[in-house]
């Protein structure tokens, strides 16, 4: 049977040595970290889109800007081929916080394939590192072979994190391909409703928050953008719920974001009761 590159990292998320570690630099990183600013700032709740994926075009920009320059540019270029290894290692920091503030999201074979891929990056920052210092030493043939060496680091662990994205769906709004209704749909009686107590229900496929506040009734996606836990199981408090996982809390008004590590909002639903029957309709995103 070929052996996939794909195949390889699901075996990565089945060595369950990587939990050992994992279980350390997790409990470390979430004494340090959490929710609030901090983890909002290095997720990018304030962006409104995850935040480790557009730094890590940095380091890999710099590093890959130095080896181009070893190789095309010779000797006339060793000066900048420097500063951008330099620069690459600066950026790696920043890089890494916001990665392992999503990484202490995820659980099972995504934690393990994620542990793997911070391995990698430590390794690869390492070895531009090295490079740089034998550069400065006078070493300028060792720490191109080093920054060889960190250019496949680099790729192999950069194959990791796309799985981590693509394969996994870790980042992506999970509300992204909930079947939301254009139309008025009937979700369940209104008698089943009480107030100050969220109920889960269901439109067109997709699964709904409901919940009634004296003559009010709101609903949004019960699917956290987040992580895709359901939200029906969480807190409400002052017209807030807080997702049962992770601690993101959405506005029940109109599903926008009070705290991450939450980046996108939730759908918003519009409500209505005929025949006392309660009807939503799915508001148009903006």
């Amino acid at each position: 049977m070929e052996l996939r590159p794909r195949d390889v990292v699901e075996r990565i998320g089945e060595l369950k040595a990587l939990d050992l570690v994992g279980k350390v630099v997790g409990a470390a990183f979430d004494r340090l970290v959490e929710p609030g600013a901090t983890k909002d700032l290095l997720t990018g709740t304030w962006l409104g889109h995850p935040l480790h994926p557009v730094l890590t075009d940095l380091p890999i920009g710099f590093w890959s800007s130095s080896f181009t320059l070893d190789v095309f540019g010779g000797k006339r270029s060793a000066q900048a081929s420097e500063v951008l290894l330099g620069l690459g290692v600066l950026s790696a920091i920043p890089t890494a916080l916001s990665g392992l503030s999503d990484w202490t999201d995820t659980g099972g074979p995504a934690r393990r394939v994620g542990m793997a891929h911070a391995i990698g990056n430590v390794a690869t920052t390492a070895l531009f590192t090295m490079s740089l210092v034998a550069r400065r030493r006078g070493h300028r043939v060792r720490g191109i072979m080093l920054s060889a060496l960190g250019i496949g680091a680099q790729s192999a662990s950069a194959y990791l994190g796309g799985h981590l994205s693509f394969g996994k769906g870790i980042g992506v709004d999970h509300t992204v391909f909930d079947p939301e209704p254009r139309r008025w749909t009937a979700v369940l009686d209104a008698a089943a409703l009480s107030d100050g107590k969220p109920v889960k229900a269901e439109a067109g496929g997709a699964g709904v928050l409901v919940y009634k506040e004296g003559d009010e009734v709101l609903a949004i996606s019960d699917t956290c953008s987040h992580r895709g836990c359901s939200l029906s199981e969480g807190e409400v408090r002052n017209g807030v719920v807080e997702c049962p996982c992770h601690g993101s809390e959405f506005r029940l008004a109109d599903g926008g974001i009070v705290r991450g590590p939450a980046t996108a909002p939730q759908p918003a639903y519009d409500t209505r009761i005929t025949d006392g029957v309660l009807e939503v309709k799915a508001r148009r995103r903006r």
